[in-house]
């Protein structure tokens, strides 16, 4: 898909296990798309994230991270030993995507569509750090960027607006 799609469904990716997978099994649902790192100080907000997951999942909340390694080389594992630190440490059960770009022009096109639909502050499109996230409303169009700082828990009620939706 080109940086042109419409929304966020029409867009693929391959799985943290190396399997595709087409975002527009998440048609009608609320996405929270996470670039992600093993090793950042933000790093625990897997355990946040994994709360929204299990917390409203079944209201129709799909949180789907990403791993970088392009902030401090902080995601420098494989995707197999990404999967287990998440699952082992957080108990990560959302989707979790391959390794990928975030920046530049190797970034995922999901990742470039995202940034050019909600740009950062200052109109700025890169990401600046990993744990930055999107929120997508059920018509796959971007509610809303949050900071790498924003933690899981503080855009609880932004995630629940988006599901009343």
């Amino acid at each position: 898909m080109s940086a042109t799609s419409k929304t966020a469904f029409d867009f693929d990716a391959i799985s943290i296990g190396g399997e595709p997978v087409a975002l527009s099994q998440y048609r009608g649902r609320v996405l929270l798309v996470v670039n992600t790192a093993s090793e950042c100080g933000f790093t625990p907000q897997f355990k946040g994230l994994e709360d929204l997951w299990r917390d409203y999942q079944a209201r129709g909340l799909v949180v789907v991270g990403f791993p970088s390694n392009e902030f401090g080389g902080q995601d420098p594992g494989g995707n197999d030993e990404i999967a287990s630190f998440c699952q082992l440490n957080y108990g990560v059960s959302f989707p979790m995507m391959g390794k990928i770009k975030v920046n530049g022009g190797e970034a995922h096109p999901l990742w470039q569509w995202l940034k050019g639909e909600k740009p950062g502050i200052l109109g700025t499109q890169a990401i600046k750090w990993n744990f930055t996230k999107f929120l997508v409303g059920r018509d796959g169009q971007v509610l809303k960027r949050f900071a790498p700082n924003d933690s899981p828990e503080s855009i609880r009620g932004e995630v629940e607006a988006a599901l009343a939706d």
